[in-house]
Parts: structure tokens; sequence; C-alpha cells
């Protein structure tokens, strides 16, 4: 299938280059990149060899006719501006927020601006939205930290109260993107650890909200907390919730075991075994630990991706794979790099 990608010089777009690089089914044969126009993909992704002599073009509808699958890499409220352009027959998957949220009120108040409209959700390794998904033309890409703590959570609404979920998570710096910013210079973030967008700003919160709503049925809020990690990418969460009712922690990790046997991507560890974020680098993979704090009886979940990968442009890749009828694992059936 011809595939574009429109926004390749971000990283999510680089991270989608490298993966379809090798993927059996997808061809790329147009990639976009405004500000990058006319340069070497290689100048800007050097570790890409697989396009070597190969330019980033400015956008246009005529480069993407013959697309049947695009990929839309762009920052917030950019992808909305462009879709009108694109071939009506084209499968489309956005990596951006732009159609992820159904509740324009919680759009405006955490991107602003108007609200474009609600694409199928793309979390693919929970059952009721892998069905949407194999139906749907467009989808949207969850967050890289709401990819994380929904598939955390989605396993604890029968045996916990997530009207009160409490998530500290971490995340490497690629979460930010790749414009220059102060507080992402080396000297800034090398051996430091700082907290941001405190106090419930953070914008992915409407979005694990409204997921966990749907899939649990209970009126969910988050106290979300994301930490900046000294570290180009990779994303470990903490998510904790009230027991309502008396579990073990062999009895939750098998409820969660349970719930992940038919994922391609999930694991639930062995008791023994942390999830290291460093274990799922370069990869789709999702690692998980369950425990119950019988002190505070809470529920203790820990949650490893890579934001480039599972959080971006692996589980793009996975949301196309089910939409154009593929093996969701096409192009993507790999280990993780590890220390």
């Amino acid at each position: 299938m011809k595939t574009g990608i429109i926004g390749g010089s971000g990283y999510a777009g680089g991270e989608l280059l490298r993966l379809l690089a090798g993927h059996p089914h997808f061809q790329v044969a147009a990639v976009a990149a405004h500000s990058n126009a006319g340069e070497l993909i290689t100048s800007i992704h050097p570790q890409l060899r697989s396009y070597e002599n190969q330019k980033f073009i400015a956008f246009s509808a005529e480069a993407f006719t013959d697309c049947q699958l695009i990929f839309l890499a762009l920052p917030h409220g950019e992808s909305s501006k462009i879709i009108s352009q694109l071939p009506k027959g084209a499968k489309i998957v956005d990596l951006g927020a732009d159609y992820r949220l159904s509740d324009a009120q919680q759009w405006e108040k955490y991107y602003g601006g108007t609200h474009a409209g609600t694409w199928s959700y793309g979390l693919a390794d929970i059952a009721q939205y892998k069905s949407a998904i194999a139906q749907a033309q467009y989808v949207a890409n969850p967050g890289c930290y709401a990819t994380a703590i929904a598939l955390g959570a989605a396993p604890a609404s029968s045996i916990a109260d997530l009207s009160d979920c409490v998530v500290v998570a971490a995340s490497g710096t690629t979460g930010a993107g790749r414009n220059a910013k102060v507080n992402l210079l080396a000297s800034e973030v090398s051996g430091s650890l700082s907290s941001y967008k405190f106090g419930g700003t953070h914008q992915h919160t409407p979005e694990i909200e409204e997921t966990l709503s749907k899939i649990s049925g209970q009126d969910v809020k988050i106290s979300f907390t994301p930490v900046l990690a000294p570290m180009p990418r990779g994303i470990l969460a903490t998510v904790t919730a009230k027991l309502t009712k008396k579990i073990t922690s062999e009895e939750a990790h098998q409820l969660y075991s349970d719930y992940f046997a038919d994922s391609a991507f999930v694991s639930v560890l062995e008791f023994v075994v942390m999830p290291k974020t460093s274990a799922v680098l370069g990869s789709n993979n999702v690692q998980m630990q369950v425990a119950v704090d019988a002190h505070t009886s809470r529920l203790v979940v820990s949650v490893a991706i890579d934001n480039l990968g599972k959080g971006a442009a692996g589980q793009a890749i996975q949301n196309a794979n089910i939409m154009c009828g593929f093996a969701e694992t096409a192009g993507l059936d790999f280990d993780g790099i590890g220390a």
C-alpha cells in the first residue's frame, strides 16, 4: 500500500519512518515536512539509512493523491487544517490530539481553539476499541501518557474505585517534541528530575478520563502528575486506586494477566520482575507489574512503554494494520533493546 507521512521531521515522524522501512505491506511514497522541505531525510534522521538520498517535500494535496494510507504526525491543531485536502478514500491515522476527544468543552479547556470532531480512538489492546478500529477509515492515535495510564488502569474497574485515581508518570524529553526549548537543554535536564504541568493541567487528563469512563462505566477522575526524566525516550507510570473489594496481590496479578491474555503487545511480568523503560525501548511493547498495598487498601500498577513506540509510531502502525486487515503485529513483532 502506498503510504504517506505528513510531519516526517519530528521525533514521532522519524520513528514512523524507521518502523515502516521494514514493514511488509506499507511502502512509504511521500514524506512531507514543512520547515525541512527540500532537505535530505538523513540530515534530520541520520539513523535512517533506508531513506538515503530521499528528501522531505513540502505538503501539497497532489503529492498524496495516490496514497492509500496516510499518517499525520503534526503538532496539535494542525491535522484538522489539512484533512479536507487529503484523498477521500485514504485511511488516515492522526498521531496528534485533534480528533481524540468527544467533549468539545474539554478540548477548548486543555488545547484551546475549535474542536475539530471525533474519530475512532486507537487504543488497540482494548477489545472494545479494537473492533471499532477494524471498521474505521479515520483513527485518532492515543497520547503517549494516555496509552500507558489507560492500559494500566483499565483492568482495575472491577476491583477499584477509579473516581479517585492517582498517577505519577515520568517521560523522556522526546515527549515534548523537537522544537528548541530552554527547559529541555541538556544542561537543564541532565542529572535532574522535575514535575511539570502540575496540579491537574496536563492535556492528556481529559483523554484518560474519557477513555477509562467508556471502558469501566464509572465516572473516572484522574489526579495526574507528569515528570520530566533525564532520558530521551520512555515512560514509566505508577497508577494507584482505592480497592473496592478485598483482594491479594496474587489475585490482582491474575486478573491483569487474564485481561491482557489475548494482547500481542502487553506483558504482565512475573512477580519478581519490574517494568523498565529500557526493556521496551524501540518497540511497541508494554510491560506491567501489579500489587496490592494492603496498608492503604490501594491497587498499585507500574507500566513502562516507549513514548515514541507504543506511545506514538508503533501504536499508529498497529492501528493501521488493523484498519487494513493485516495482522496487527506486522512490522512490529520484535523485542525492545534493553540495557
